[in-house]
């Protein structure tokens, strides 16, 4: 089963390093977040990957052109320019990389990939995301209902404090350092965590909206696939961070770092 992974965005929020690169490239440990989360797919034994890039997609492509020199020991004799390779470090990954334009939203950037899935399966992911999700539970889920389309909820790290208030006194009864989920509610705190699992029908939703390139997934495509009765969603309660911020970057360094990266299952 094919993996596609989005890659192409700007990372507006994430400036200070997407100035220079793709957000998918930045770096967690001395490695792109990309690398990561193709290591989580690769451990469950889905190692096609199909990469949909777009801003700076050449270093995308670049890293993956020079991967084996770059993580071999290598000798180069400069007289003659021979290279000479000891021990390598490679991957068995399969990996299709497609330029979807600069511009292009995530269900334009999917339509892309269109000629190379031949009507079958497919997940889809985005290039910024980390999870210890059990790819495995997530396609047994897939599998048991007639959907189009699962989805991965996930709760995410509240952002503030929470306070649990009695009505008629105005007293404070409960107060919680930033609940996860950010909602009174559990049930309405969950939110699209990527990691999908898709039937190839998908694409005509994506087509149907008319808009080409531009076309969002997250608006017109998802809404009709919910309406249609064919979007489910997959419910993970385990490790989920988006890496939006530089000081979500930090976070997810300093959790490699100490060894203590719930992401890395491999």
């Amino acid at each position: 089963m094919k993996v596609l992974i989005l890659a192409g965005g700007l990372g507006t929020r994430l400036a200070e390093e997407t100035g220079l690169k793709p957000k998918p490239m930045v770096e967690i440990g001395g490695r792109p977040i990309l690398w990561h989360i193709m290591k989580i797919y690769a451990h469950y034994g889905f190692s096609d990957f199909i990469i949909l890039t777009g801003y700076k997609g050449h270093i995308i492509k670049e890293y993956f052109l020079n991967y084996y020199t770059h993580y071999s020991d290598i000798t180069i004799d400069l007289a003659d320019n021979s290279l000479q390779i000891h021990a390598n470090r490679h991957e068995p990954w399969r990996v299709t990389l497609l330029y979807t334009g600069q511009d292009s939203q995530t269900g334009g950037r999917i339509l892309h990939a269109k000629p190379y899935i031949n009507n079958e399966s497919f997940m889809l992911t985005y290039g910024d995301g980390l999870s210890d999700i059990n790819l495995h539970a997530l396609l047994d889920f897939h599998r048991s209902h007639k959907g189009a389309m699962s989805m991965t909820s996930v709760l995410p790290e509240g952002r503030f404090g929470a306070l649990e208030i009695e009505p008629s006194t105005n007293a404070v009864k409960t107060f919680v350092e930033k609940p996860r989920g950010d909602a009174s509610a559990q049930q309405s705190g969950w939110i699209n965590g990527g990691f999908f699992v898709c039937e190839a029908r998908v694409f005509e939703y994506i087509e149907r909206a008319g808009r080409g390139d531009m076309t969002i997934l997250e608006q017109e495509p998802l809404k009709n696939l919910a309406r249609d009765g064919q979007l489910y969603t997959y419910q993970h309660s385990g490790f989920w961070k988006c890496m939006d911020t530089l000081k979500d970057k930090n976070d997810l360094t300093q959790m490699w770092l100490s060894g203590s990266a719930p992401w890395a299952v491999w």
